[in-house]
């Protein structure tokens, strides 16, 4: 597995993750689950959703060293 998710698109992710879990608490909504995905896509460096696609937005990143945390 390789990181395809860059520092952009991770820092993108980590908030809106954490805006969606907050707004399904004060909401009491399921969808707030939808928000831990982004999170831990953001975590691992890997979207699955990615992989058909072959999209990948760490190319310009310094994943190697310690950018995504993947091993790349």
């Amino acid at each position: 597995m390789t990181c395809n998710v860059g520092k952009t698109d991770k820092a993108i992710r980590a908030i809106a993750g954490i805006a969606i879990i907050i707004a399904g608490i004060v909401y009491g909504s399921w969808f707030g689950a939808i928000g831990a995905v982004l999170l831990f896509t953001a975590a691992i460096g890997w979207c699955p959703a990615y992989v058909p696609f072959k999209l990948d937005t760490s190319k310009n990143d310094s994943c190697g060293s310690g950018g995504c945390g993947c091993g790349k």
